[in-house]
């Protein structure tokens, strides 16, 4: 087999008998928690047996579910209105179309390496992989950080081969969460100066939020947006299909999108994976990577921001809910279903008109909040949350995470005014650049928002399970104020047992109990006065 054949795109000679649907082969969970490997024939034919996708991160788990919804689309296989969609939940409308629709077409179509038509790639960048081609590292988000070294170790030119299969996933991962910056390919030898500009792929800067069924099926029937278009415009490659490509000489205006397979399957990247053949039977694993500029979207909000939670910034302006560094996701739960319980457009308002259950045995299904956190160009790692949901529970669940969000906020000012009480006392004449780190050493606000996910998450699950809010209000107080009061004695006790010392502990808890119950306090917190926690 030679290895640098020149009138291979790719730079190979494929075997034959390489399988090239074995390259896209998904893991999924059985109903028995076992990890599996499926098709993506396989995949549609047993999704009402497969419990879940399995991916490396969240964010390949929500990149495969964006590329199986645009596999249902492509295939026909989506209801027409919102009265169709109830019917598909409702009833475990079959997803085997999907399955006798894959088995029909070119196996050509799914070949990640195929010379001219690479699926999800860009063969153009072929002529430059020798001189501009680098490891794999650039083409796994976690491995890509400012393109030098990486957090793992991982060099932009680390030798160690990526398996095919796992290419394919962070291939999906690129496309839709790629984030803004400079590629390494050289614009001035290659197709225009452009290629080098890369953009935040769609889902880059925003949290997405995805509905999670009991089955794989039953996510995404819930994901699927009715309509009444065609909307069958699939991307499996960049040089082939119905849709006119963007050059890189400049930077074209942003195109329509050409409905729901479009929107779920483009190409946010142009990429090129140089393919290594397996030995002795191994799996065929890609040892080079080429990485570009790719497709830019005009994006309607209504149709195609459909699970966006909006929010609104400091200088007023609405967007997506985003990733924050400073702020966990578990904490945005009541804008979450807000979204609901106001029918705020698109899956929310969807999800709202659902029947609800009766003698279920556990809430149904959950909304999957996952989003890219970065410091600019470079990512840091993935914020996810799951909330539990039950269909007619959204004002409860609404109550319930608002007025736990508030208490929790609360519990950490409190927690706040003692760090400074105890600090006051014990540095009484400060240098000005010492005061942060003189007040970190009595705030105990970080463990208590690590340990309060927990709590947090309990309240959510037994109100989705049917539990009245006014019933559990007052154990996930308990919990919390307990908590806190056990982070600030071990923040305390750093204090000597001097006289100052004491007085700086018995003040910051004067500070702690007298904030936690203030008039500023929610009403959940002024219950403590009357006996409570």
């Amino acid at each position: 087999m030679r290895l640098t054949d020149p009138s291979s795109p790719n730079g190979i000679d494929v075997p034959p008998r390489w399988d090239p649907r074995v390259h896209t082969c998904v893991r999924a969970l059985s109903a028995d928690g076992e990890v599996v490997a499926r098709t993506l024939t396989g995949l549609f034919s047993q999704a009402d047996e497969l419990t879940d996708i399995d991916g490396d991160t969240p964010g390949e788990k929500i990149a495969l579910v964006e590329f199986l919804l645009a596999l249902c689309y492509a295939s026909g296989t989506y209801p027409t209105s919102v009265e169709e969609w109830q019917d598909w939940v409702r009833e475990g409308h079959p997803l085997e179309a999907v399955s006798s629709w894959l088995a029909e077409q070119p196996d050509d179509d799914w070949d990640l390496f195929h010379p001219e038509r690479p699926l999800g790639q860009n063969s153009l960048l072929a002529p430059f992989m020798e001189e501009h081609g680098t490891g794999t590292a650039q083409l796994v988000i976690e491995h890509a950080g400012d393109y030098n070294q990486f957090a793992d170790h991982h060099h932009l030119d680390h030798p160690e081969p990526l398996p095919a299969a796992r290419a394919f996933r962070a291939m999906l991962t690129q496309h839709v969460f790629g984030l803004s910056g400079r590629a390494r390919i050289s614009g001035k030898a290659t197709l225009g100066a452009a290629i080098t500009n890369l953009a935040t792929g769609r889902l880059g800067g925003r949290i997405r939020v995805l509905a999670l069924g009991r089955t794989l099926g039953h996510t995404l029937r819930l994901n699927l947006v009715p309509t009444t278009d065609d909307p069958r415009v699939l991307n499996l490659t960049w040089t082939r299909g119905p849709i006119e490509r963007r050059g890189f000489k400049a930077k074209p205006p942003a195109r329509p999108v050409r409905g729901y397979a479009d929107l779920h399957s483009y190409l946010g990247r142009s990429v090129l994976m140089r393919p290594k053949p397996g030995r002795d039977g191994e799996e065929a694993s890609v040892d080079r990577v080429l990485i570009g500029a790719g497709e830019l979207l005009e994006l309607d909000p209504e149709l195609h921001l459909q699970d966006a939670v909006m929010s609104v910034t400091r200088t007023g302006e609405k967007k997506p809910l985003w990733p924050s560094p400073t702020r966990d996701l578990w904490r945005e739960a009541h804008a979450l279903y807000a979204a609901v319980e106001q029918e705020a457009g698109g899956l929310y308002t969807r999800l709202a008109k659902l029947p609800k259950e009766r003698k279920a045995e556990r809430h149904p299904f959950d909304l999957l909040a996952v989003g890219l956190l970065s410091n600019k160009t470079t990512a840091i790692g993935w914020v996810t949350s799951v909330f539990p949901f039950a269909p007619g529970q959204a004002p409860a669940l609404y109550q319930a995470s608002l007025r736990g969000s508030q208490v929790a906020e609360h519990v950490a000012r409190s927690l706040d005014r003692a760090a400074y009480a105890a600090w006051a006392i014990t540095y009484p004449n400060p240098k000005p650049s010492d005061k942060k780190a003189q007040l970190a050493r009595f705030d105990a606000r970080g463990e208590q928002w690590k340990a309060t996910e927990e709590p947090f998450h309990t309240l959510l699950l037994d109100v989705a399970e049917g539990a009245m809010v006014t019933d559990c209000m007052p154990g996930y107080v308990e919990w919390l104020v307990q908590m806190a009061r056990e982070f600030l004695d071990a923040r305390l006790d750093s204090l000597p047992k001097n006289g100052p010392g004491l007085r700086a502990r018995a003040a910051a808890r004067r500070s702690f109990e007298a904030e936690l119950t203030s008039s500023r306090a929610p009403a959940d917190l002024t219950a403590l006065k009357n006996g409570g926690a």
